[in-house]
């Protein structure tokens, strides 16, 4: 038996990292799982992994910061499985690393569309499937940023603090349909897009890179990153029975550094 027996779940960035993990984390606790993301190839890639595995899965290849992308989405889980009861916003790009006076309003439309839009869109769309199977748990994959800042991602931080403001008001507002909305807050995890963050960081700054990652390790009390293993097992059990009851938060994982 697993956690997510008999779910059906829908996982945004789906194509590569935490998504990817996700994905397969999902797979393994028994849900059937529709990977989605832009990269046909990686997207499709991550479905087959799953499937090899022995999991169920389909890969669908959309925007999902458009409605159409978005949409697609969802009608592609509801064709292949018949319902949709589970959502990870996970998708999300996170812009260029630059001083405020610099970031243009193309870079601020494309973070904010790229990382909040999307989570909004597929909320929209996903919602009546959720009503209709009678149960529903959505999870924005967020970020610590969004919390408590971090300069030179201006349109990065204002996407992410608009998630978990959207967690919020989608809780109270699905909570009577039976639908858990939260949002986990990822801290510095390994990975590519760490090493991107920290090496544009690193240029804004005029510092070392290494240095600058050396900074990052050293907020965390435990002295490490999180891993993407970390945030796929929180989202598997917000999206179980055993989280029935919670809805509404936004909860961190920063291997141990203050929320704020």
């Amino acid at each position: 038996m697993g956690l997510l027996d008999d779910r059906v779940a829908i996982i945004t960035g789906a194509s590569k990292g935490i998504g990817r993990v996700m994905s397969q984390m999902f797979a393994r606790e028994g849900a059937r799982v529709v990977c989605a993301a832009r990269s046909a190839a990686l997207v499709n890639e991550t479905a087959a992994l799953i499937r090899h595995a022995g999991g169920d899965a389909i890969g669908v290849v959309a925007d999902a910061g458009t409605e159409d992308g978005a949409r697609s989405v969802v009608d592609a889980g509801m064709h292949a499985f018949g319902r949709v009861d589970t959502l990870v916003n996970n998708a999300g790009d996170g812009g260029p690393t630059k001083a405020v006076q610099d970031y243009t309003t193309d870079d601020w439309f494309y973070t904010v569309n790229s990382c909040l839009t999307s989570a909004y869109l597929c909320s929209r769309f996903a919602v009546p499937a959720m009503m209709a199977a009678g149960r529903g748990a959505i999870v924005n994959i967020a970020s610590m940023a969004g919390r408590r800042g971090l300069a030179y991602r201006v349109g990065y931080c204002s996407a992410k603090a608009g998630q978990i403001g959207m967690t919020y008001g989608l809780a109270l507002e699905l909570g009577r349909h039976n639908i858990t909305v939260n949002a986990i807050a990822p801290g510095a995890v390994e990975g590519d897009r760490i090493d991107r963050v920290i090496k544009g960081q690193a240029e804004v700054r005029g510092v070392d890179v290494e240095r600058m990652r050396q900074t990052f390790v050293e907020r965390s009390p435990l002295r490490r990153m999180s891993t993407a293993e970390d945030i796929a097992a929180l989202a598997v059990f917000l999206c179980s029975d055993h989280a029935r009851n919670i809805s509404g938060q936004c909860i961190p994982v920063t291997a141990g550094e203050p929320a704020s």
